[in-house]
């Protein structure tokens, strides 16, 4: 059964962006690709979703890019981590791994009111 695509959370995609270009320089299709793979299709993003954010990124100073040959060998910007997007990286990873330890401390959590019912006297 083929995967549900699902809309993305704000601020994922700089997170996965970052994560895609942690090995090696890579053009935006093949940041977009890496993360359709590694989600199993869950993330599909498009050219028109990939490529702004990316620009932002650069501005930011996360990313630096420059001219190269594709696979295809078709020119195609690739993009690098800087230093400070390699901070920003593990910054995020931190700071997701306490969200969804968060998250999921509340869904699995069992009768509310136990969480504020007065403790039994003695």
């Amino acid at each position: 059964m083929a995967a549900r695509t699902l809309p993305l959370l704000p601020g994922t995609i700089e997170l996965l962006i970052l994560r895609a270009l942690r090995w090696e320089p890579t053009h935006s299709a093949g940041v977009a690709e890496w993360i359709r793979v590694v989600t199993g299709g869950v993330f599909a993003l498009e050219d028109g979703t990939v490529y702004p954010a990316l620009h932002r990124m650069e501005k930011a100073g996360l990313i630096e890019s420059e001219w190269g040959q594709s696979d295809r060998h078709r020119r195609a910007r690739f993009y690098n981590l800087t230093s400070e997007g390699r901070a920003r990286l593990k910054q995020m990873l931190d700071d997701w791994a306490r969200y969804g330890a968060a998250v999921d401390a509340a869904i699995r959590h069992g009768y509310p009111r136990a969480l504020w019912a007065e403790a039994p006297r003695a």
